[in-house]
């Protein structure tokens, strides 16, 4: 388990990430960090969960109507 310490940054508050936990993000400076809320707590993930969901219904929908796809695609 990893401890953060909040700190100032500007007129804001941050918490500054240690490198084995940004390692394990596979994030660096200037990336996005989504916070969803589950039943477990807050989790922070560099996956947009929106985005997810979109590409999971369109993989669903090119699933369903390949060969319409293919043939529009000829």
């Amino acid at each position: 388990m990893n401890t953060m310490k909040l700190t100032t940054i500007g007129n804001s508050v941050g918490v500054v990430l240690p490198k084995e936990l940004l390692a394990k993000l596979r994030v660096s400076k200037g990336d996005l960090l989504y916070a969803t809320d589950t039943p477990m707590g807050i989790e922070l993930t560099p996956y947009d969960p929106v985005f997810s969901h979109h590409m999971e219904l369109a993989e669903d929908i090119m699933r369903e109507d390949r060969n319409v796809l293919k043939k529009l695609a000829q």
